[in-house]
């Protein structure tokens, strides 16, 4: 029986032999092969998986992060781990004209990328509820006894305080933001509310609260913060990933001569309240003006700003249109509307001899009301009767004149400047009266068709009163449409109309807006966008601070995983160069033996080695 040596070859101290008795010899050789060839093959073979695995797992990671990153904003329904320390916090305080709200932020550590926003979410308590705190009445109200505002606001603060741990405190930025009820104030006034702010809350709390933390901002900056917090939520300030995602070219303010650069295309923001109307969206392109009048209108619209952390960072430059108009929200203007109907019914009456609208029998035939309701205008003592006819059409027609348009290019509501909107690559969302108008009685929130609206919206209108409190009354409507919204459709809805399309000249084609009440099912403050704002120089300190230890998080978390590639060759490469070690150790191991074997043979037959019979 021959005898069998096997012999894996590696370093020495690594070397071991096994000599089983019974198989031919001529199979040692080839189980060697084998056994490398086994090696090599389990090696390539685990190589392989692995980069199945891997690309499996973070190209699908790849595709939908985009997905799950809007997702986590949208579930974001978690409890806030208070526990963790990598978790930053911010409060935002609400003092609006009819009571004061307190909304908390909070953040993760920054990922390092100096391109990325703060990914800031409002907090959760234990819950699950947002952190959220609102009293009455409005701090406008403390303004002939301003020593008591501290005190109004204490109870907010207080459970803020509560929510964001102690050991945070020192350093979770404060905000005390005053909107319309404040502006209205005489500055003397407002002065001294912010001045008894400034004193006592630094004595009570130890939140980060600087001078500049509390004051009055304009209605520009409040429609800038709004714009801010719906383009973040809606992930518009991320880097374009798919080639699928609508882009834009923008000049960046202050380098028109540069080329431009093409990021995501931000979204538009209408929003029609009770008493005004507000629209924002960006102005990519540089603009021009029709006279040196419109430039100084155009300075005070246009607001330019940059989100990045740093200044010297341009991908985050934007230059925003802001305008808002007073009068023109649906209530306001109805009630223009009733003042003119008024005045101009009695004008008539007196110069015609008439009596339409002052008796039941005899009532103003109303456009914007809906078929054979009865409505009264009362002033100064006088009642003028109405009755609604439901035409829709005539209504329109009949609000045209209070939009105040002229004859101006590049002109709105009230002749006031707009700069041209690239309306086949744009998107705006419509809030307020916007979303009323078109979901609580027609039923048609969400995107918005003006062919189907206006013919529900005319439908509507010559619907019968008592046919319409019918299906009220059956609960056909929005939960919460009262009689008001029934009352008042007809003419909100023509309001609505004109507004977006002559007011604001949105052709009647145009299929990308969306009415919404909320985004990703969360209603979005403009505290949301006043904190990214005012928090965007953070993340330069947390960079400066870290710099080596975010770059080398930020190459084991992206170049690992996103070049597999690299990682796979360079694998690859060594696992060769291993092999290649093995083989040359493997031919010396046979040299080896070859010179061993053939001393041992030269010893038995009773001869010098060859060594020594090369020294005789």
């Amino acid at each position: 029986m021959g005898r069998i040596g096997i012999s894996c070859l590696f370093p020495a101290s690594w070397h071991f032999s096994i000599s089983p008795v019974g198989c031919p010899r001529i199979l040692n050789t080839n189980l060697r092969q084998i056994i490398v060839i086994s090696v090599l093959a389990a090696a390539v073979s685990l190589l392989y998986f692995s980069v199945v695995i891997i690309r499996n797992k973070y190209g699908r990671l790849t595709r939908d992060k985009k997905f799950q990153r809007y997702l986590a904003r949208v579930t974001d329904i978690e409890a806030t781990d208070t526990n963790n320390p990598s978790v930053n916090y911010g409060i935002v305080v609400d003092c609006g004209s009819s009571g004061s709200r307190v909304f908390v932020y909070c953040w993760p550590r920054h990922n390092g990328n100096p391109r990325d926003l703060l990914d800031i979410r409002q907090m959760r308590d234990k819950n699950r509820k947002p952190v959220v705190m609102k009293i009455k009445p409005g701090i406008s109200e403390f303004a002939t006894s301003p020593e008591k505002v501290s005190d109004y606001i204490s109870p907010l603060l207080n459970f803020a305080a509560e929510h964001v741990p102690r050991a945070k405190h020192k350093e979770t930025p404060l905000y005390i933001l005053c909107t319309a009820g404040m502006r209205i104030l005489p500055e003397s006034q407002q002065k001294a509310i912010l001045e008894d702010l400034l004193t006592d809350i630094p004595v009570h709390f130890d939140f980060l609260f600087s001078d500049s933390h509390a004051e009055v901002i304009s209605g520009k900056q409040e429609g800038v913060y709004a714009w801010i917090g719906i383009n973040f939520v809606l992930g518009r300030f991320e880097h374009i990933e798919d080639d699928d995602e609508a882009v834009v070219e923008v000049n960046i303010p202050g380098s028109e001569s540069s080329e431009a650069i093409v990021r995501k295309r931000t979204a538009g923001i209408l929003d029609m309240g009770g008493v005004s109307t507000q629209i924002a969206y960006e102005v990519p392109k540089t603009v021009s003006f029709a006279s040196s009048q419109q430039e100084e209108v155009a300075k005070n619209l246009l607001a330019e700003f940059n989100l990045g952390c740093d200044v010297h960072q341009t991908e985050h430059v934007y230059r925003v249109y802001v305008a808002t108009f007073l009068g023109f929200g649906g209530n306001a203007a109805r009630q223009r509307y009733e003042d003119r109907i008024f005045a101009n019914t009695i004008q008539k009456n007196r110069l015609l001899g008439k009596q339409t609208g002052l008796t039941p029998d005899m009532p103003y035939l109303d456009p914007c009301l809906p078929l054979d309701i009865k409505d009264e205008i009362q002033q100064n003592g006088q009642t003028i009767y109405l009755r609604g006819t439901g035409d829709f059409d005539l209504c329109r027609e009949t609000i045209q004149p209070f939009m105040n348009k002229t004859n101006e290019t590049q002109t709105s509501l009230n002749g006031v400047y707009q700069p041209p909107i690239h309306f086949q690559n744009s998107e705006f969302y419509g809030f307020s009266e916007f979303y009323y108008c078109t979901e609580d009685v027609l039923r048609m929130g969400g995107d918005y068709n003006a062919a189907k609206f206006t013919k529900a919206a005319k439908d509507y209108c010559a619907t019968k009163w008592s046919i319409l409190r019918e299906r009220f009354d059956r609960g056909l409507y929005a939960s919460h449409a009262d009689l008001h919204r029934l009352k008042y459709q007809c003419f909100k809805s023509a309001w609505m109309f004109e507004v977006f399309h002559r007011g604001f000249s949105f052709p009647v084609n145009y299929k990308s807006l969306k009415t919404a009440l909320q985004v990703y099912d969360k209603e979005v403050q403009w505290t949301l966008g006043a904190i990214l704002y005012r928090t965007r120089f953070l993340p330069l300190r947390d960079i400066q601070q870290e710099a080596f230890r975010a770059s080398h998080s930020h190459w084991r978390g992206v170049s690992f995983v996103y070049n597999h590639y690299l990682f796979s060759g360079c694998f690859l490469v060594v696992l060769l160069a291993i092999l290649l070690y093995l083989l040359r150790l493997r031919r010396i191991h046979r040299r080896t033996l070859r010179n061993g074997s053939a001393a041992a043979l030269w010893m038995e037959e009773g001869l010098p080695t060859q060594n020594a019979a090369g020294t005789l």
